[in-house]
């Protein structure tokens, strides 16, 4: 798909996994989108194009895999790691609503005894440990098995606020809280010079500044942002914990950053509506880009 410059002469490759060349280990940092879509999952060929799964991305620095959230999108990356030899990752959950954590209990990787995971979460409302999400999820009557039935070597890990946590092999993750019903973590990873951050489900006030999320994201190259809404939406959805594409925009420029791509399109929102977002952001937003499943990125 070529490539888009940012500021300060940033330069990210847009390709397709299903279709690339690229082997995904540049050596250097990359993402794959493996869901992109919020609140639930969607059917039918009105949504074709931009993807039916919900929120996962892979993030690869070098030969080492993160993995941000365990949407549905979390069981086609499953398979792919079977096939590519990953063996070994690290996976952090924003928060604990079904969107972010149904493909959990489907994930063929848990159910493998060749698989080393260390999984993350930072504090949520009604949580107390990140071992007590997986347990919540898995259980009777709403699901048939326990975790005690997965075979990989799983260890949680528990995230304080405002953590700077060191992966090793160069890899630092950087956390902040955001503002989402029930408490949710956003995500920095910085790798050889190169800064990606993850940051969904959050809202804003509107006509107020974020402060500590400018901080944040200072001079990333790049940074998923919760899109759900158009600023004309957004009074009727301003207590649902989400944002927008006009606000990841301000985001951007006031954090002098380099890219924004805008992830959990809504359910509402089909191909049509998503290809007139598209359409104007490249009008009126030029490094904005509609995410859309399968969609990697080279920084």
């Amino acid at each position: 798909m070529g490539h888009h410059r940012c500021g300060r002469q940033r330069k990210i490759w847009l390709t397709d996994y299903m279709n690339s060349t690229h082997s995904g280990e540049t050596g250097g940092l990359s993402v794959t989108f493996w869901g992109t879509r919020g609140t639930r999952m969607v059917t039918g060929d009105a949504f074709m194009r931009y993807g039916r799964k919900t929120i996962c991305a892979e993030v690869r620095c070098g030969d080492r895999v993160i993995v941000l959230d365990a949407g549905s999108g979390l069981v086609p990356l499953g398979s792919a790691m079977k096939g590519n030899g990953t063996r070994q990752f690290d996976l952090f959950l924003t928060h604990a609503h079904y969107d972010h954590v149904e493909g959990i209990p489907f994930f063929e990787p848990f159910y493998d005894p060749q698989f080393k995971v260390n999984i993350w979460s930072g504090k949520l409302k009604g949580i107390q440990k990140t071992r007590d999400i997986v347990d919540g999820l898995m259980k009777e009557p709403y699901f048939p098995i326990r975790q005690e039935k997965f075979l990989a070597d799983i260890r949680y890990r528990d995230i304080e606020d405002h953590a700077a946590i060191n992966l090793g092999d160069g890899i630092m993750v950087h956390t902040t809280r955001l503002h989402h019903p029930g408490g949710a973590t956003g995500y920095r990873i910085d790798y050889k010079g190169k800064r990606f951050a993850f940051i969904t489900d959050t809202t804003h006030a509107t006509g107020q500044c974020d402060t500590e999320l400018v901080k944040f994201l200072r001079d990333v190259d790049a940074f998923a942002y919760d899109c759900s809404y158009l600023d004309r939406e957004f009074p009727k959805f301003s207590s649902f914990g989400h944002s927008t594409w006009e606000e990841a925009e301000r985001l951007r420029k006031a954090a002098n950053a380099g890219h924004v791509f805008g992830i959990h399109h809504m359910p509402f929102r089909d191909d049509a509506a998503l290809d007139t977002i598209s359409a104007q952001i490249v009008k009126d937003m030029a490094h904005c880009t509609v995410t859309r499943d399968g969609m990697r990125i080279e920084l």
